[in-house]
């Protein structure tokens, strides 16, 4: 007989973690103030993941022009993951 935290841990497995907090938001705010609200809260959630990828690019790039090892272990893992990618390529049926 399961119980429910094995039913819960099933779950968690079969259908992936809960949804985020931004989803959470989303749907909520759909909901509770229509389409138009939803949808501009969509853009701001948007905007706002945009920002967070420009502001990690920077950082990384700061870092790079700062540090040579650092510039070196990303050109070599990145050649690594296009061999990696490669190799993958030739080997997949056609």
């Amino acid at each position: 007989m399961a119980t429910p935290s094995t039913f819960t841990a099933a779950s968690l497995v079969l259908a992936g973690p809960p949804p985020g907090v931004r989803v959470i938001y989303l749907v909520a705010r759909t909901l509770a103030h229509g389409r138009k609200a939803g949808l501009a809260s969509v853009a701001g959630v948007a905007l706002g993941n945009l920002g967070n990828a420009l502001a990690a690019s920077i950082g990384v790039a700061a870092l790079l022009a700062v540090s040579t090892l650092a510039f070196e272990l990303l050109r070599y893992l990145g050649a690594a993951n296009l061999v990696y990618l490669g190799v993958g390529a030739l080997r997949a049926p056609a």
